[in-house]
C-alpha cells in the first residue's frame, strides 16, 4: 500500500505536500478516519495508504466520484472494453452543448462531452462510472486555463491561444488544446494504478456535513473546510463538473463557509456537533477568517483540550506560488475524559 501513488488531480487547497505533517499528528490509537470535507481526496488517500478505515465526504458530486473511485473502490479498474464503450458513438447536442458552448468550451468539445456522458452510463459497475467521471474531470481541468471553471470565455480563448501564451508567458500551454480523449488516456494508467484494497471497508458520501456528521462513527474527524476569505468558492471552481454529472444546472450550496458574515456561526454549529468524536483535527491557515485566536475561542466552548501547531506552507495556484508567506495551522482537539 505504501507505494501507491495519488494521481494528478489539480485541486485548489490540496494538502498533498503536507500529508506527512498532518499524519504525524494523528493520535496513535486512531483506527477510523473521517475526512469530512474530502475535496480532491489527497488526505483520504493517504489515510487509506496508512491502513485506516476511511470515511470520505464532500458536498460536490465530482469529489464524491473521486472518493468513490479511489477510496471506497477496492479493485475495479477501467479496461480496454470500457474504453471502447466510453469513446464510441458520435458527438451529440446535449446538456453541455446547450449550456456551456462558448461559455467554458468550444461547441464541438461540448458535443464530445455530451456523448461521453451518455457512454459513462453504459458501464456496468458504479466504480467504473465513478472512475470514468474522475478521469473526464481531469481531462476537462487540463483543457481549462488555471484549472478552474469560473473564467470568462474570452479569457479562456485568449489563454488557449498558444501563440498569445508564448508571447505573453513564454509557454505555449499546448495541453489546453489536446483532446479530452488524449488527456483521459494519458492519465488512465495512473488512475488505475492508484486503486487498491487496504483491507478495510472504506466509504464515500456526498452530503452536507451537517446532515451526515451524527451518522458517522470514527475515532478522528479531520476538518478541512473552505478557508473563508481566500480562494474558496469551490462550487464556482468545480460546479460545472457537478452540472455535467447531473445534466442540470446546480445552485451554490448552503453552509459553504464562503462568507465572513456567516462563517463563525457555521464553525460554532460544526464544533457543537463533534462531541461523539475522540479527536478532531482542523486544518486552517493564517490568511483566513476567523483568526487563529477566534477559532481557539470557539473550540474552547466545546473542548478544553486543544492545541495548535503550525507550519510554513505556500499554496501553488495557477502555476505561481503565493508571494505572501502562509502558515498552515492544525488545531488538535481531544475529547477523551
Amino acid at each position: 500500500m505504501g507505494n501507491k501513488k495519488y494521481p494528478k488531480m489539480n485541486f485548489i487547497g490540496n494538502k498533498e505536500k503536507i500529508l506527512d505533517w498532518i499524519f504525524e499528528n494523528v493520535p496513535k490509537d486512531v483506527k477510523t478516519f473521517f475526512d469530512a470535507f474530502s475535496g480532491g481526496c489527497s488526505v483520504s488517500f493517504e489515510a487509506k495508504k496508512r491502513g485506516y478505515k476511511v470515511i470520505s465526504n464532500d458536498i460536490l458530486k465530482i469529489n464524491y466520484a473521486i472518493a468513490k473511485s479511489l477510496i471506497e473502490n477496492k479493485n475495479i479498474i477501467l479496461d480496454d472494453d470500457d474504453i471502447k464503450i466510453l469513446f464510441s458513438g458520435k458527438p451529440s447536442r446535449g446538456f453541455m452543448y446547450k449550456n456551456y458552448s462558448n461559455v467554458a468550451f468550444f461547441e464541438d468539445e461540448c458535443m464530445e462531452l455530451d456523448n461521453y456522458r451518455k457512454n459513462i452510463e453504459k458501464l456496468k459497475s458504479p466504480y467504473k462510472k465513478a472512475l470514468a467521471i474522475a478521469l473526464f474531470r481531469r481531462a476537462m481541468i487540463r483543457k481549462m486555463p488555471y484549472s478552474r471553471f469560473n473564467l470568462p470565455f474570452n479569457k479562456v480563448k485568449q489563454l488557449r491561444d498558444e501563440e498569445y501564451s508564448y508571447k505573453k508567458y513564454k509557454r505555449k500551454r499546448a495541453y489546453h488544446n489536446k483532446s479530452f480523449k488524449e488527456h483521459f488516456l494519458k492519465n488512465l494508467q495512473d488512475y488505475n494504478d492508484s486503486i487498491f484494497d487496504n483491507g478495510k471497508e472504506n466509504k464515500a458520501y456526498n452530503l452536507d456535513i451537517f446532515k451526515l456528521i451524527s451518522k458517522v462513527d470514527a475515532d478522528v474527524i479531520y476538518l478541512d473546510p473552505p478557508y473563508t476569505g481566500t480562494m474558496n468558492n469551490y462550487f464556482g471552481f468545480y460546479g460545472l463538473v457537478d452540472n455535467y454529472i447531473n445534466s442540470e444546472m446546480g445552485k451554490p450550496f448552503e453552509n459553504n463557509f464562503i462568507n465572513k458574515d456567516t462563517s463563525i456561526k457555521l464553525f460554532e454549529k460544526l464544533f457543537s456537533s463533534l462531541k461523539k468524536y475522540k479527536y478532531w483535527i482542523l486544518s486552517y491557515n493564517n490568511s483566513s477568517y476567523p483568526s487563529k485566536e477566534e477559532l481557539l475561542d470557539l473550540i474552547r466552548k466545546f473542548s478544553k483540550d486543544v492545541k495548535v501547531i503550525e507550519k510554513k506552507h505556500n499554496y501553488q495556484l495557477t502555476g505561481k506560488t503565493t508571494k505572501a508567506e502562509n502558515r498552515e495551522y492544525l488545531f488538535l482537539v481531544s475529547n477523551i475524559k
